[in-house]
């Protein structure tokens, strides 16, 4: 199914019956990344997973999105399926978007796989220390740009120019506050060997957040995946 939102084409699947629950995948995915939970969950609840802006069978924002404009879109994309308070469930950028949008919305409960909240920090490499200075040189702006395709991180690489400056504007901006202010339950699960979303970044959401428990589990930023019968029968026991 699609939808328009914000001047956006957006493809959404809707099945089950029940509570609502929303699922937003990670950065790079799409809804078939998500569907294992669904698909799982579907007997006791009405699930919704869409193509964030930019990602699947959705089209790309005409614009560089910042995290409060993919949240303004998720309620606007809400309002129109008459969807009220829902259960939200993200894995990492859908994470960090579930976080910003529990923040100022009303929902049920909130599920957090692999999510981080803090600007990405890491020592520049001599090939960053090399683009750094190329930029400074006359003329070399252009040439320092085409570098950023080959230096940059896989996701970064992979992404259009547009989004590639959201994933800027993601990977900098600081949650730790936002998600404070989010009262409702909330599970974090998060993969023992996560070398994309610091363990760190969940423990300070369990300390930080006014409902919050943490689980680890064995696996990979995709240990929802890995472990999808035990993350199953978590989330039932929690929903």
């Amino acid at each position: 199914m699609h939808i328009k939102i914000k001047d956006i084409d957006i493809n959404y699947i809707q099945y089950g019956k029940g509570k609502d629950i929303i699922l937003l995948h990670g950065w790079g995915q799409n809804i078939e990344m998500m569907k294992p939970l669904g698909d799982r969950l579907s007997n006791k609840f009405k699930i919704t997973i869409l193509d964030l802006p930019g990602f699947g069978e959705s089209n790309e924002p005409l614009f560089p999105w910042t995290l409060d404009d993919y949240k303004e879109m998720l309620e606007l994309f809400l309002k129109e399926l008459k969807i009220e308070k829902p259960i939200v469930i993200g894995h990492s950028f859908g994470g960090r978007l579930a976080i910003n949008f529990s923040s100022s919305n009303v929902i049920e409960k909130l599920v957090l796989f692999g999510s981080p909240i803090r600007p990405e920090k890491s020592t520049d490499s001599l090939k960053v220390k090399t683009l750094k200075t190329l930029k400074k040189l006359p003329g070399m702006s252009k040439i320092a740009e085409d570098m950023k395709k080959y230096i940059g991180s896989r996701d970064y690489k992979n992404a259009s120019p547009i989004m590639r400056q959201i994933l800027v504007n993601t990977v900098n901006k600081d949650l730790t506050k936002i998600a404070e202010q989010i009262e409702e339950s909330t599970l974090i699960i998060w993969g023992d060997n996560d070398t994309e979303a610091s363990i760190e970044d969940a423990k300070i959401l369990e300390q930080i957040m006014n409902d919050a428990g943490l689980i680890i589990v064995p696996g990979t930023h995709y240990a929802y995946l890995e472990n999808i019968n035990r993350i199953i029968s978590i989330l039932n026991n929690f929903l």
